[in-house]
């Protein structure tokens, strides 16, 4: 019985294709489909036409959205597909030529062949929740990171007019302090604020922003050494209009990502300090755990293992290799955070690696490579987190 492998190098307009028989290892046929129905259509006629068209293997790089309606095509015609991670593609061609060619024919049968040294797994059935999560996730991060960036602009723009503002708020912008920014901006304005805006505040705050403060706040503005210009209030209030977009789409955002992560609410969502958020990044990056057969495999993905250094007398590990989703890699440490606050055995573990001598940052990512270790556990065993279990 004839298996065959196939290689597709994913591309925007086509897909080149190299199929590849097992049996004699000889190329079978080398061609490009269009990225449409007429080219994905073609596609299947082919793998039909083969001896086997059952018994196909089919690998392709991970290349963000450009894949994706090939993925759905291929999973409505009960095709299995592996996905691969593109630095392996990179290190097995090193390993087979001296030559730096790249060409998509190259790439193509590089991926064939590569599929040949290894255990095939394919992807996971019904991806639809994977692949949703990951495009939001990674929007609303770089939605994120715009909102940062605003906030920052905001602050130049106060060190000029009001820089006595954002420290009076323990340099934070608060709800009561983007209130008085976007309904008075300057400070000539914050300090002609009367009773009735003390009231606002007040209530705006739940009773915390006191008469005491809000005394202080209008004496600060009175002789602020800032800088009145109605340059400066026009620019104040367009970054104002620009933050409060962001953040209505980041809720809008967030919403979506909770309903969906709910529904697939994976084992890990009950490990203290995993949250809606971070569970829907972890899901999103990592996809079906069962595709993963050590922890190790996992702890390689997200770049969090160790370089090993081996050769001759010398043998010593060394810094993170930080290959991976970095989204996901910021998601699993910054996890550890609350863990080692609530839980006592990762606590303990934080402590022992901090004994060692361990500066913080590497503490905590041996943190995180237990929590990876936890979570790979309780998806094969199909648990949900109980801290008394936990060694």
């Amino acid at each position: 019985m004839s298996m065959y492998f196939v290689g597709i190098d994913i591309s925007k307009y086509k897909h080149d294709c190299c199929i590849i028989s097992a049996a004699d290892q000889k190329l079978v046929s080398r061609f490009t489909v269009k990225n449409d129905k007429t080219g994905f259509e073609q596609l299947l006629t082919i793998f039909n036409s083969l001896s086997n068209p059952q018994d196909i293997r089919i690998g392709f790089e991970s290349t963000a959205h450009y894949a994706l309606n090939l993925e759905l095509f291929l999973e409505n015609a009960n095709q299995s597909f592996m996905e691969i991670n593109p630095v392996l593609i990179k290190e097995y061609k090193k390993s087979t030529s001296l030559r730096r060619t790249k060409t998509d024919s190259i790439d193509c049968e590089s991926i064939a062949r590569w599929l040949m040294t290894v255990e095939y797994k394919p992807h996971s059935k019904g991806f639809y929740h994977a692949y949703s999560l990951k495009s939001l996730t990674r929007l609303r991060d770089r939605l994120v990171r715009q909102r940062s960036f605003y906030l920052v602009k905001i602050t130049n723009v106060l060190d000029h007019t009001f820089p006595e503002f954002k420290p009076f708020f323990h340099e934070r912008l608060s709800k009561t302090a983007l209130y008085l920014l976007e309904n008075y901006g300057s400070a000539e304005k914050m300090a002609r604020m009367n009773s009735a805006s003390y009231e606002k505040l007040r209530s705006l705050s739940r009773g915390k922003f006191s008469p005491q403060q809000f005394i202080r706040l209008k004496e600060l503005a009175a002789n602020t050494v800032g800088v009145n210009n109605s340059i400066f209030d026009v620019e104040l209030n367009s970054l104002l209009t620009l933050y409060k977009s962001l953040v209505k789409e980041i809720d809008t955002l967030e919403t979506e990502i909770n309903k969906l992560i709910e529904e697939v609410r994976p084992h890990y969502m009950s490990v203290p300090g995993i949250g809606a958020i971070s569970a829907a990044v972890i899901y999103s990056e990592y996809g079906d755990i069962s595709n993963f057969s050590t922890p190790a495999q996992m702890l390689a993905f997200a770049g969090i293992e160790p370089g090993v250094n081996d050769s001759g007398t010398e043998s010593h590990g060394g810094r993170m290799v930080k290959h991976g989703s970095s989204g996901l890699r910021y998601v699993l440490i910054n996890c550890c955070l609350p863990l080692i606050r609530f839980d006592m055995t990762f606590a303990t573990y934080y402590a022992k690696k901090r004994g060692e001598g361990k500066p913080h940052r590497v503490a905590i990512t041996h943190v995180a490579k237990k929590l990876v270790r936890v979570i790979y556990a309780l998806e094969k065993q199909g648990v949900d987190f109980n801290a008394q279990k936990l060694r």
